[in-house]
């Protein structure tokens, strides 16, 4: 009878342990699933590694403090474009709407969609960095020698000048690198097979 007892008690406490076990997976499943679109929403609510905020318009007091902006492109060598800003930098107010432009070209002879990857540096700026309009916010896509304007609105929110660990930012680097987007109009081979 106690032997009977303690089997009973020892497929209890094992039970136990394979449904801790198994709820320990399927979370870890789910995780791993979740992380992704977690990560990308950590990254846009704090700024984290130089991710920039969106808004839908700059604040209405604008400070007299100023700051440099400096602009960056980039594009990666598997999309034949020439891709440069307008401005290489520009001194703002924070809190003020503020224009910039940068300019994209498609070199080859077929239509090419491309999209933008961004961030600014220091990457501790991203959570003050915020823009209302960006051709980055949407695939672009060029006809062969096609040459664009391609704007983007932004401000810096004036915050920055009152958080200790971003008081010695004087200047932000609003970074973008064009690469070939995954659906592009003419297949991601195309330029290859013609020798492009």
């Amino acid at each position: 009878m106690a032997d009977q007892k303690h089997t009973d008690k020892t497929k209890v406490r094992n039970t136990r342990v394979l449904l801790g076990c198994v709820a320990v997976v399927g979370g870890m499943i789910g995780l791993s699933y979740a992380s992704v679109p977690l990560y990308a929403l950590f990254c846009q609510v704090t700024g984290y590694g130089g991710t920039t905020q969106v808004a839908t318009e700059a604040p209405v007091d604008v400070s007299e403090k100023t700051i440099k902006i400096r602009f960056n492109a980039d594009v990666n060598s598997k999309l034949p474009w020439q891709f440069k800003p307008e401005q290489r930098e520009m001194t703002v107010h924070l809190g003020q709407d503020n224009l910039a432009h940068y300019t994209a070209e498609n070199m080859s002879v077929k239509p090419i969609t491309g999209q933008a990857v961004y961030n600014v540096t220091p990457l501790k700026a991203g959570q003050y960095f915020s823009k209302i309009a960006c051709f980055c916010f949407d695939e672009q896509t060029l006809q062969p020698g096609q040459r664009v304007d391609m704007p983007v609105s932004f401000y810096v929110d004036p915050a920055i000048a009152e958080d200790l660990n971003t008081q010695d930012v004087k200047t932000i680097t609003l970074s973008y690198t064009y690469y070939r987007a995954e659906a592009s109009v003419e297949g991601p081979d195309s330029d290859e097979r013609q020798g492009g």
